[in-house]
């Protein structure tokens, strides 16, 4: 089988029909305070405007993703980021923008060890200083049938 690589700008309009999609994986390019503990050097690197401004280029993408996403399809958003700004906030902000789109707790999608990194709320969040994990958020979201 032949494999392909397309690098698109998730910020830009995707050049594909609406609804083109029944899985899209948005692994949002974030602040990557998550994994500190493994790569210090961040630190050096990142702002305190930098979530809220990668907030806005990750709402963006996530917008642009529900667009190429089917009735019915299933949209993970994932980041290495422990900020808000950057998880919660953005998945709230297009929840509302598109409210086509439902949350499904993701400790129904994963092995039953995995539950307890799963909050009320239905997001998977791991902390360095509680799991001995890396900082990730990641959240299931699914497109109803009626849009």
């Amino acid at each position: 089988a032949r494999v392909s690589r397309l690098i698109l700008d998730g910020v830009a309009e995707l050049p594909f029909r609406e609804g083109a999609f029944d899985r899209v994986l948005v692994d949002a390019p974030c602040t990557g305070v998550g994994a500190l503990r493994r790569h210090p050097e961040i630190k050096w690197r990142r702002t305190a405007a930098d979530p809220a401004r990668l907030g806005e280029i990750q709402r963006a993408i996530l917008g642009n993703a529900v667009r190429v996403l089917r009735r019915g399809g299933v949209l993970v958003y994932s980041t290495c980021s422990t900020e808000p700004e950057e998880n919660e906030d953005v998945v709230r902000s297009v929840l509302s923008q598109h409210p086509s789109l439902i949350v499904e707790s993701a400790r129904d999608w994963l092995p039953a060890p995995f539950a307890p990194l799963v909050a009320d709320d239905g997001f998977l969040r791991t902390y360095p200083h509680g799991e001995g994990l890396d900082g990730f958020f990641a959240a299931r979201l699914r497109r109803s049938d009626r849009g």
